[in-house]
Order: structure tokens, then sequence, then C-alpha cells
């Protein structure tokens, strides 16, 4: 057999191996694609629960039922456990973030504008416990009045904006959240204070003290108006507010021991009483609102 005769009966060999093979995947393929249907469609087909009285009734399939998915249940809870829920897209979304910031960055920016202008006002104001007693404040760099008066005017516009701040935040957050997630919202703000030690007074140290000071008191006053949102929502009652008032008066004294820059139990009480006063307030307004 030459090599030309032996290539040719080689190529028709390989040739009818080639087409029997594909055709009996091709035969085959109607096959599986009726197995892989079948498959398919028994698993989409419920199960079937036999009563007492010979009914069938079908149970639940868990492979294709979302709603006993607690992922599912998680990103896509119910309309009943959303009340305030809006259908939005996306862009809604973020257009009503973009006017709430700028809501709360124009009241901040507007309230740091007009302490600015009265910030001379506030230094005098601010200078007053100490100054009864002899204290003089200097000036150890260049500008460091200038910065001042800007650190005095950033705080106090902060602490006046904060409200606003706070009302733009819980309007945008909480038609998202379900009423068990709203249980979990509680913002804790602690500052530090360090005393019993002997100093030289410097203006920028003292009133960087004075006006953290002042920035975690002021947000202490916000506590009825964080219960009486609660209790308008229906969240916490009365009740429930009054029934803790053993921790509040635990937790007020620890906030004050932290706060205050001294260690005497005076000073401590001074600050510990106004944040129980506050808290047990705001527990009786919410009562008297009847709720």
């Amino acid at each position: 057999m030459s090599v030309a005769k032996y290539f040719s009966w080689l190529l028709r060999n390989e040739k009818q191996v080639f087409l029997q093979s594909w055709g009996s995947c091709y035969h085959d393929l109607p096959l599986k694609a009726d197995q892989r249907n079948a498959e398919t469609n028994q698993k989409k087909r419920p199960s079937l629960k036999h009563s007492s009285d010979g009914a069938e009734t079908p149970l639940p399939n868990r492979d294709t039922d979302d709603d006993g998915n607690p992922i599912y249940n998680f990103l896509y809870p119910s309309k009943e456990l959303l009340p305030d829920d809006k259908e939005m897209s996306i862009y809604d979304h973020l257009e009503e973030l973009r006017q709430r910031i700028f809501t709360s960055v124009l009241a901040v920016g507007a309230a740091m504008l007009g302490c600015f202008a009265f910030s001379k006002e506030l230094i005098i104001f601010l200078e007053a416990p100490v100054s009864a007693q002899g204290v003089r404040f200097l000036q150890l760099a260049p500008g460091e009045f200038f910065f001042t008066s800007l650190k005095v005017s950033g705080y106090c516009g902060l602490l006046l904006g904060s409200p606003v701040i706070l009302y733009e935040m819980i309007s945008f957050i909480l038609p998202g959240l379900t009423k068990e997630e709203r249980r979990f919202l509680g913002p804790v703000v602690l500052g530090y204070a360090e005393g019993v030690v002997e100093s030289l007074w410097s203006i920028d140290q003292y009133f960087e003290f004075v006006l953290v000071l002042m920035f975690s008191t002021g947000l202490s006053f916000q506590v009825p108006v964080i219960q009486l949102l609660l209790g308008q929502l229906g969240l916490v009652s009365s009740e429930q507010m009054l029934s803790v008032w053993r921790y509040v008066v635990v937790g007020a004294v620890i906030a004050a021991a932290i706060l205050t820059p001294s260690t005497d139990p005076l000073t401590q009480l001074l600050l510990a009483g106004p944040l129980m006063g506050l808290y047990l307030g705001g527990a009786w307004m919410v009562k008297l609102l009847g709720q």
C-alpha cells in the first residue's frame, strides 16, 4: 500500500468515526434536554401533604419560595413592616440625599456666620467664669486669637444647627427602616477632659476645653427631643422609659465623671442632675402626650 492510499483510507475511517459519534450525540441531545426539563419541573412542582381525609395539600417549596429566605426578607421586607416607605428610584434617593445635605450645610453655615459676627461677645461670655478670678489669657502664637474666634464660631454654629442635622438624618433614614430596626437607633456622644493639674492658661487650650464641654452638654439637651420622637413613632412608651430610671441614674453619674474636669463629687452632681432631669422630663412629656 502506497503512502497516498494509506492516508486516503485513514481519512475515510476518521470521517466515518466522526459522523457516527456526532450522530449519536445529536440523537442524545433531545433526550438530555427533556431530562433537564423534567428535573426542573420536578423541582418547581410543590410537594404534597396527605391530610387525614385523604386530600392533598401542597407544601411550600423552600427552593423557590423567597418569603422563607431570611436574607431575602432582610433585603426586601414587606410593606407592612415599612409604614413610611415610598417607591423611589435610585436617582430620586440621591436627589433627596443631596437636598438634605444641602439643607444641613446651609443651616450650619448660616449659624456659623451669625456666631462669627458675634464672636467677640461669645469669647467674653466664655471667659467670664475665670476672668472674675483674675486669670489672664495670653496669645502664644500669631493669629491664635483669630483661629480661636473661628473655632468658637464653628462649634457654636454646629451646636445651633444640630437639630436641623438630626431632623434631616432621621427623615432620610427612617422611611427605609422596619419597626424592629428602628429600635436599634441611639447615638452616644461622650467627651473627655482632664484636670487636677496646675497649668498655664492658654486662650486656645481654654476655649478648646470649654467648647468641647459646651458641645457635649448641648447635645444632652437633645435627649427630650429624641424621646418625644420615639414616643410619637410608638417605638418606646413612657412606662418603658420610666422603668429604666435606675440605669439612667448610673449612666448620668458615669457621664458626669467623664465630662467634668475635676474629681470633687459636687461638680459631678451639678452635671449629672440636669442629665437625669432632662431624661425624666422627656419621659413625663411623652406620658402627657398619651404615648
